[in-house]
């Protein structure tokens, strides 16, 4: 069975983590991503005389597997690297670390025995890739990515620069246009490459081949890169190292120019304050720098930036990520955007959130580039050309201690972007004319253009001296008032005082009022079939995956099908219900469909073994992931599932009494001298107060009747009566408990009987409809309730702010007071 996409993920980084130590993560990486890329290599071509990388003997994974113990594994795993380098033209590339450092792993034991789990983190059965990969899905290309990524996130300022964030990447893959162009064998470059990530989201983008182009100065992280493109088939790309991009490009045409690329995409460094070193910029043999107008020596933003577009085509497009500070620094930085403005090379500026970046949390943009449009400019009037511009600083999540851009957030800036969407407080096309203009002075700071501030919830003083609740909170309302015409009449009414309403309804009845109102049911029953159209439609495409189907492909046709679905429709957010669908893919339905590329429709349930803390497997029952048991239960059994737990439910009513009871019994009384309270307990006390009473003369009786009231025979009895009424409810949760126990059982081998039995018909059915859509359709009510919920709470907020006047609020309090001074007295105090 293959392995699911987000457990090979997780496992790997468990894995990994575990075995770290006290490793840098920035070094521990390059260990981890070399021996990852030896056993994907070794597991998919060995034995293949037509493969795309060759496996020498002794230079395969298995061999490095032999090498396990021995004194001598650091010298022995850099040979077999050696000759796997050697035949695959991967000589600075897999071979560029050694597994010999003692600085880094140690010496004598301590390495030998770092080594060997080392590589032991790749002997896992589940981690066969020989068998785990959808073809075009690059699954081990984004393991290695997720690895990346978290040792980004692990290794602490500075040492997370050489990989950017796949959802930013995606972003300026998507807006400078790759995917229009027709073009075959596009060009794309990265002149701070990294590990090669955003490069490849680029080429992800692209409809047609594309060549790849990148240079990276660290020669190390160069090598993650050179194996990043292995992993995602992209094996022609030509990752230069070990040089500065701006001292010294390598990436040059024949006669020793920079060469050109249709696209050029870029994450530099920040704010370089060494990046003059080796090189003179007023002296650039690439024309890259006007005189007077050469970047600061300690801050090489521009310097980046103006690389680029000296690599750029006649025609091409553009994207760079830099700190916020290019949009508005002064001296000879504002005369470099001035400059570039005045060309007409900014087609666009994306504010970004803060904090998205390994190394650095200050806030970032994206300066769009487009040579063509700069050249058709020329022709337009200051008030038809300029910038659009795109303020998309508050739209993101929370992921550890950074902050990340939501699907639904990247599919929004792209989406208005491309269409050049004016949207309030998000986005607009600033003219040239307005820029220039001495008041803003080709100062490209965004909120001078983008009010994107939230408008202020204002307390008004006259309401609340007076009473009414404001017309301008009403109506600022007005988005529900369009679609619930009426609703608006049914909840106000005028005030005596203009500008002013009143609530026509008690505050506890807002909810019903709202959710009862013909208009509300209306809407929410146009939503329903909304859905169902495109639940219709969607069911009929899934129920038609089959083996090889990609993944990536299949979640798209379907997202793309709910954006257009939803799109105008008043109220509910298409952005945001895309979200509901993306989380659930990330979530569930993306493992099910690599599932379904591997297998096919194929429901094989398994035992879940955990390992205990003496490493001993435990087993914990038994589930299948393509059709969980939970699935087919619901379908199959709903009468048997119902029934226990109808069960279940009286087993905690029966648990709550006995808590109960063993709470109000507890100090001072049944249970007080009790050291735990459960049945034995409880039987061994009962059976000393039942123990026959020994006889006593008649005279020594009369004196005890005497000598103890009665109440204390009352007690007695009442203790009787409390342990007694105890082990009855003990009795009936266990003959309960012991029925829901075989159950469960019998429910449980009637299922997993019922596996063996499924046709494909009926697992389609199965996943498709009763797990998939099911859930999907949960996720997107959970969105209209909460339009509706964000009604209900804005108005009964509204109610409760200005139902007491000051004056009433005044006499409250003259009247507490009277009351307090009242007591004061009666206690002696004189006032």
């Amino acid at each position: 069975m293959a392995i699911k996409k987000s457990e090979l993920y997780s496992k790997l980084w468990a894995m990994c983590d575990a075995q770290r130590g006290g490793m840098e993560p920035s070094q521990y990486k390059d260990y981890i991503l070399v021996l990852l890329f030896v056993k994907y290599v070794s597991d998919k071509y060995a034995n293949d005389p037509n493969a795309l990388i060759k496996i020498p003997v002794g230079g395969s994974f298995k061999d490095l597997q032999g090498l396990k113990g021995q004194k001598d594994i650091g010298e022995k795993i850099d040979i077999a690297i050696t000759r796997l380098a050697k035949e695959n033209d991967l000589v600075n590339v897999i071979d560029v670390i050694s597994f010999q450092d003692e600085e880094k792993l140690g010496k004598g034991k301590e390495m030998v025995d770092k080594l060997t789990k080392l590589i032991s983190i790749f002997e896992e059965s589940a981690l066969d890739f020989s068998k785990n990969r959808a073809e075009g899905d690059d699954i081990l290309g984004d393991a290695y990515e997720y690895l990346m990524r978290h040792f980004a996130s692990e290794s602490g300022k500075s040492k997370g620069e050489f990989y950017t964030p796949a959802e930013v990447s995606r972003v300026l893959a998507k807006v400078i246009g790759v995917k229009k162009s027709a073009k075959e064998k596009q060009t794309i470059y990265d002149p701070t490459c990294g590990s090669g990530s955003l490069l490849l989201k680029v080429a992800e983008e692209a409809e047609t081949k594309v060549n790849l182009y990148g240079q990276e100065k660290t020669v190390v992280t160069a090598a993650l890169a050179r194996m990043n493109m292995i992993l995602h088939n992209n094996p022609e790309a030509v990752i230069e190292k070990g040089q500065s991009t701006l001292s010294n490009p390598l990436h040059k045409n024949e006669l020793g120019n920079l060469k050109t690329f249709d696209f050029v995409v870029a994450n530099p460094p920040f704010s370089s304050k060494n990046w003059t070193d080796g090189f003179d910029p007023a002296n650039d043999i690439y024309n890259r720098f006007e005189a007077e107008k050469i970047p600061p020596a300690k801050n090489g933003d521009y310097a980046f930036l103006l690389h680029i577009i000296k690599s750029l085509k006649s025609k091409g497009k553009g994207a760079c990520i830099l700190p916020y500070g290019v949009l508005f620094r002064g001296n000879v930085e504002a005369e470099i955007r001035k400059s570039l403005i005045e060309k007409g090379y900014i087609k666009g500026i994306i504010g970004l959130p803060v904090n998205l970046f390994y190394g650095t949390g200050i806030p970032a943009c994206v300066i769009v580039i487009d040579m063509e449009n700069a050249a058709s400019s020329k022709d337009l009037s200051d008030d038809e050309k300029g910038i659009f511009m795109i303020d998309a600083s508050k739209g993101f999540i929370k992921d550890g201690n950074k902050n990340r851009l939501r699907e639904q957030d990247i599919h929004k800036i792209t989406d208005v972007f491309n269409k050049q969407i004016k949207v309030p407080k998000f986005s607009r096309f600033v003219p040239y004319s307005e820029i220039s203009n001495p008041k803003n002075d080709f100062n490209l700071n965004i909120p001078r253009y983008i009010d994107s501030q939230e408008i202020e919830d204002i307390q008004d003083i006259e309401a609340h001296l007076q009473g009414g609740i404001p017309n301008a909170d009403v109506e600022a309302l007005n988005e529900y008032w369009e679609v619930y015409k009426t609703l608006k009449g049914e909840l106000f009414s005028a005030s005596k005082r203009k500008q002013y309403s009143e609530l026509k309804i008690t505050k506890d009845s807002i909810n019903q009022t709202i959710f009862s109102h013909p208009e509300f049911v209306t809407f929410s029953k146009e939503m329903d079939t909304l859905f169902a159209s495109w639940k219709i439609r969607n069911t009929k495409f899934l129920k038609e995956l089959t083996v090889g189907i990609k993944p990536k492909q299949t979640i798209h046709s379907i997202s793309e099908d709910v954006l257009k679905t939803y799109t105008d429709k008043k109220l509910m957010d298409k952005y945001d219900v895309y979200q509901h669908l993306m989380n659930y893919w990330n979530e569930v339905m993306q493992d099910d469909c690599y599932l379904i590329a591997v297998d096919g429709w194929k429901a094989e349930p398994y035992r879940i073994l955990i390992k205990n803390k003496a490493g001993k497997e435990v087993d914990k029952g038994w589930d299948c992931d393509l059709v969980p048991k939970s699935v087919l239960i619901n379908h199959y059994s709903p009468k048997e599932k119902q029934a226990i737990e109808k069960q279940e439910a009286q087993l905690e009513i029966y648990a709550a009494a006995l808590t109960e009871l063993e709470e109000d019994n507890g100090e001072g009384g049944v249970f007080e001298d009790f050291e735990k309270v459960n049945k034995a307990a409880v039987q061994k006390r009962l059976k000393e107060l039942e123990a026959p009473v020994k006889k006593i003369p008649k005279k020594k009786l009369e004196y005890a009747m005497v000598a103890e009231p009665e109440a204390e025979y009352e007690t007695e009895d009442k203790e009787k009566r409390i342990l007694k009424q105890y082990l009855k409810i003990a009795d009936d949760y266990s003959d309960l408990s012991s029925m829901v126990k075989n159950a469960k059982t019998e429910l449980d081998i009637k299922t997993l009987a019922r596996y063996k039995t499924l046709t494909e018909t009926e697992i389609k059915q199965l996943v498709v409809e009763d797990k998939w859509m099911a859930s999907i359709e949960r996720n997107f009510k959970t969105e209209m309730d909460r339009i509706s919920q964000r009604l209900t709470q804005r108005i009964k907020e509204l109610a409760e702010r200005y139902e007491s006047t000051l004056s009433v609020v005044a006499n409250d309090v003259m009247d507490w007071e009277k009351k307090v001074n009242g007591h004061l007295v009666k206690m002696g105090f004189t006032l």
